[in-house]
């Protein structure tokens, strides 16, 4: 496996790209999808985050369920999924993130809710008192269908101290993941990459996932992150190259063979990066995502949304079909 690393970009791309297109051809997936971060104020503050806030601190927010119902009502419109991530607020009850839940599936039904990082799901855990599988168990009542895969950053204890020591370790993240797989919730998995991890841990992380996959076979994406160190305690350092995110890319396909789909995330990449991930293994690009928060408070330069023609041309600039996806990537629409 490490001998993957000896290789150049351009064999990496060629292997990375032959195996995307043995899976599903020229077809390029997306989802009409809306992010809602529905709170800013994070008892955490890791040392990356350029989105956390303290309670009352200028710039700091929360919405109550109404808030959340009024937001969906006008950017939800015709969407096939929202996708829920937040910070760890330090006076919501777990019956709060209950009621949001039953508040959008009881408003929009046909919308899958891919809620709570696995960092929140433990944060849900300890201000309730209830076991991970309780709180699984309590959210799926509530109208759960998905977890999104964030709070892995990078899977070694080592870096996970110097970049986010508040937030769980690395074997907590895996085994709440498992507990999801395993409570018939699939899930995405991340990688934050660009910070102080080398292509070795990258590796490393990368065989975490494949390893927890053969177990559970769960996961239905896996996300490379590209990390923007602006507004961070690492904005002194420059930000990864295109190449280096095509690699991540291409790595990512070839060691996750169990995994289904990988996703070139266009809010971190770039548009046009995104683009050219799609000859490099990716084979999905996200969604119209509406407004994302979370990268662009730490100097993101793409847009916070696109709209499906936006996303079908380049798709179509690429060389690729445009399917539009459910959250389950079952077929929509072929473009």
């Amino acid at each position: 496996m490490k001998k993957l690393l000896d290789k150049n970009l351009l064999e990496l791309g060629k292997e990375a790209f032959d195996i995307k297109k043995s899976l599903y051809g020229d077809d390029v997936f997306f989802v009409k999808n809306v992010h809602l971060n529905y709170t800013n104020i994070c008892v955490n503050h890791c040392k990356f985050c350029a989105f956390a806030k303290d309670e009352g601190e200028e710039g700091s927010y929360e919405m109550s369920v109404e808030d959340v119902a009024r937001y969906l009502s006008d950017k939800a419109s015709d969407c096939s999924e929202v996708h829920i991530v937040g910070g760890l607020h330090p006076s919501k009850p777990f019956e709060f993130y209950e009621d949001m839940i039953k508040c959008i599936k009881g408003s929009y039904p046909e919308l899958t809710v891919k809620a709570f990082s696995a960092v929140e799901i433990d944060y849900f855990s300890k201000i309730s008192g209830l076991s991970v599988d309780s709180v699984l168990e309590r959210l799926k009542l509530a109208g759960l269908e998905m977890l999104p895969g964030g709070g892995a950053e990078i899977l070694d204890e080592k870096i996970r101290n110097q970049i986010c020591p508040e937030k769980i370790d690395a074997e907590r993240w895996i085994y709440i993941m498992e507990a999801a797989h395993n409570n018939g919730l699939k899930t995405n998995a991340t990688m934050l990459y660009g910070h102080l991890e080398t292509e070795e841990d990258i590796l490393g992380h990368l065989i975490k996932i494949k390893k927890l996959q053969s177990r559970t076979g769960g996961f239905s994406a896996f996300i490379p992150l590209s990390f923007h160190p602006e507004n961070t305690f690492l904005s002194h350092r420059l930000p990864v190259t295109g190449v280096e995110d095509l690699r991540v890319i291409a790595l990512s396909r070839i060691v996750l063979d169990n995994v289904p789909h990988i996703k070139a995330y266009w809010v971190m990449l770039e548009e046009k990066t995104a683009q050219v991930a799609l000859n490099f293994g990716a084979d999905d690009l996200d969604g119209t995502i509406v407004k994302e928060k979370i990268t662009h408070a730490a100097g993101a330069k793409s847009k916070e949304g696109l709209t499906l023609e936006e996303l079908v041309f380049m798709i179509k600039s690429a060389g690729f079909n445009p399917v539009q996806r459910d959250a389950f990537y079952n077929e929509i629409k072929r473009y």
